[in-house]
């Protein structure tokens, strides 16, 4: 596959979209609607960028991360574990107008998603004009990655940018709700990793994603419309590819599910990191795969010693 790009590991990766804290209920029996239920309760920072950029920081890739908090103790405290992590956080912008953003998140008994509200209204403080204030971060990257809590004319402003500076691009859809704002760049995208939900709405319903089949159908009909690289993520079902050359499926790897928090956004950072070192795209996927895994396993949405060996041992395991 003749992607086009020179990627080098020790450029940072440019990481733009939201963050915020999450609030995530686990609850200790059948969950009953209209009422209360007993649960366990845990708050960390999330945000798809942030958590892309944390991993990606965690696993020795440099990071660049654009986004917006408020100025409020969560905001003061989300860049302070950024930078713990070894994340470049100059680049986010503090506002007033809006608290730091927060995702609230229903977990039934065994770990699967009920419900997930988000508000992430203080994104809208970045705009195309601070965007481009930031230059020069694109000008130093290897890769952009992007979510799609970004407001439609900042998302169109990072995409020129990308493509004047010859950015290969990851895109995470992030929900059914907000995937159709990448639906006028899928031609642009080297990667694009939709669940099954947000790839019905790239596909604007040509392919209902429901099953493995579909999925497959999804992802080349995503390369028909221009992406490198197609990934369907399947949950518990492992995922399905396409590429202009070759397509499948990888099954997940399997593993208690104690917080699904997260675990899409380990997988995008373990394969950016993967194929900026060189490692063949089949293995970065399993890799991938890998890092979700071990986020499953774990109360919140990055594992702290997450690492390459890490990655590996788990994929052997």
């Amino acid at each position: 596959m003749d992607q086009g790009f020179n990627f080098s590991p020790d450029l940072p990766v440019l990481v733009i979209g939201g963050a915020g804290v999450d609030i995530v209920g686990r609850v200790k029996s059948e969950l009953n609607m209209e009422t209360s239920n007993p649960a366990h309760i845990r708050y960390s920072f999330g945000g798809v960028a942030r958590n892309v950029a944390e991993n990606l920081a965690r696993l020795g890739q440099p990071v660049n991360l654009i986004t917006a908090v408020g100025e409020d103790d969560t905001g003061e405290r989300l860049l302070e574990t950024l930078m713990e992590a070894g994340v470049n956080v100059q680049a986010i912008l503090r506002s007033s107008e809006e608290d730091t953003g927060t995702y609230l998140a229903v977990i039934n008994q065994s770990g699967a998603l009920q419900l997930a509200l988000y508000d992430m209204r203080i994104v809208s403080a970045l705009t195309p004009e601070y965007i481009h204030r930031q230059t020069s971060l694109f000008e130093e990257a290897s890769l952009l990655f992007l979510d799609t809590n970004l407001p439609k004319d900042v998302l169109r402003t990072v995409m020129s940018l990308a493509r004047r500076h010859h950015l290969p691009v990851c895109a995470d859809p992030t929900s059914a709700s907000l995937a159709n704002r990448l639906q006028p760049y899928l031609s642009r995208l080297f990667i694009c990793t939709p669940n099954s939900s947000e790839a019905s709405v790239l596909c604007e319903a040509a392919v209902k994603v429901s099953n493995r089949r579909q999925a497959l159908a999804a992802a080349q009909y995503l390369v028909g419309k221009g992406v490198q690289i197609a990934i369907i993520t399947l949950a518990e079902h492992g995922l399905c590819y396409a590429t202009s050359e070759t397509n499948g499926h990888i099954p997940a790897i399997r593993s208690e599910v104690v917080d699904p928090t997260g675990a899409g956004d380990s997988f995008s950072a373990a394969l950016i990191f993967a194929l900026l070192n060189d490692i063949p795209i089949d293995e970065a996927m399993r890799l991938g795969l890998s890092a979700a895994s071990l986020t499953l396993g774990y109360r919140g949405a990055v594992v702290p010693d997450l690492s390459l060996e890490k990655l590996y041992d788990h994929l052997v395991g």
